[in-house]
């Protein structure tokens, strides 16, 4: 495949993505955090940002001039790049647009170059456009392959390359107690190990390996680990973000059930091996397990017309690990429902008594 415009610079270092499940989005969170970021930004790469995205714009908005003519703005510029409907509609716009994606492509290279800038409060913006980018280019790669992405590519590169670097060659691991061991909580039936020590480690994400072009057996990995990077600032995202990622999930997974009823006719449908899998649950985990909002009901509903598609899709593939995963979701959030309609307060009669 392609390989990116310019040669990558020096990875910009910044947080590896956590495995742990973030909390709920809030406005106040995503304020926090921004002005966290911002307090270590740099006033002159954020102002030059600013200034060249207003020369791709359609019809840059009177809030992204007004925040790159005045200091005293009362929010941080990335803040607004980030929330304001007028901005990222239009980027969304152009990113969607047929011929997006190409090495030529002006959203692409201030893309690019806005997460090389190594600022931490520009990366976010960067990142609040991964799934709409990794949507596009999976998606076309797969149904359009001789359409030039060049744009795309490096861009998912440049993340790639940060992470790699930021990893330093180390997986993403959690400990998962060994209940052979007893502890104050249970009792082990096993026979005791010699070595009370042992830990059971589970890899969440494994090592990686320095890649400059995307190639289609690489591919998977290179654009799972962008969704591993979103999924750990997923706290800060805004709703329409993710719910460009529970649109394309669904197209991915495509409709493999004649007698379906949500009219997916599984054009969009691509390969889902587990390094792209992987990253796609925790995110949907998120979209449909997260305690949201009354106004992010319909995140929650495009999640779950998402997971009951990517179960028939990993049934009709007879993927164990795949199945076990996505079927688990599916029962917890089936588990979660059967809760929120239980009335507590109501006395069932019946002739069993309980002791």
């Amino acid at each position: 495949m392609s390989t990116s415009p310019n040669s990558h610079p020096t990875s910009p270092s910044s947080t590896t993505s956590s495995p742990t499940h973030p909390p709920p989005i809030s406005i106040s969170t995503t304020t926090t955090a921004i002005q966290t970021a911002a307090s270590t930004s740099s006033p002159t790469k954020v102002q030059a940002a600013l200034d060249s995205l207003t020369t791709i714009l359609p019809t840059p908005p009177s809030s992204l001039t007004s925040t790159s003519t005045t200091s005293t703005s009362p929010s941080p510029p990335a803040f607004v790049l980030l929330t304001s409907p007028e901005i990222t509609s239009q980027i969304s716009s152009l990113l969607r647009h047929p011929s997006s994606g190409s090495g030529d492509n002006h959203l692409c290279r201030w893309l690019y170059d806005t997460f090389h800038s190594s600022d931490p409060s520009l990366q976010i913006i960067v990142l609040r456009f991964v799934p709409l980018i990794s949507g596009l280019y999976l998606t076309r790669i797969t149904h359009r392959p001789r359409q030039p992405l060049a744009g795309f590519e490096a861009i998912l590169l440049a993340l790639y390359a940060h992470e790699t670097t930021t990893r330093n060659n180390h997986p993403i691991t959690v400990t998962i107690p060994d209940l052979s061991h007893p502890s104050i909580y249970h009792e082990s039936s096993s026979p005791q190990r010699n070595n009370s020590t042992d830990l059971n480690i589970a890899v969440i994400s494994s090592s990686l390996e320095p890649h400059g072009t995307i190639r289609s057996t690489r591919r998977a990995r290179i654009v799972g680990v962008a969704l591993e990077l979103f999924f750990g600032k997923i706290c800060v995202m805004p709703t329409e973000s993710k719910l460009d990622f529970c649109e394309f999930l669904y197209h991915w997974a495509g409709s493999l059930n004649n007698n379906d009823n949500d009219n997916n006719d599984g054009q969009g449908r691509i390969l889902l091996p587990w390094e792209l899998l992987g990253p796609c649950l925790r995110i949907l985990g998120h979209c449909l397990l997260g305690k949201q909002k009354e106004e992010e009901l319909l995140l929650r509903e495009k999640g779950y017309r998402a997971c009951k598609s990517l179960y028939n899709r990993v049934m009709h593939d007879v993927n164990p690990k795949a199945i076990l995963a996505v079927g688990s979701l599916l029962r917890l959030v089936n588990m979660e429902k059967e809760l929120d309609e239980v009335d507590y307060t109501e006395i069932q009669s019946t002739r069993v008594i309980s002791i």
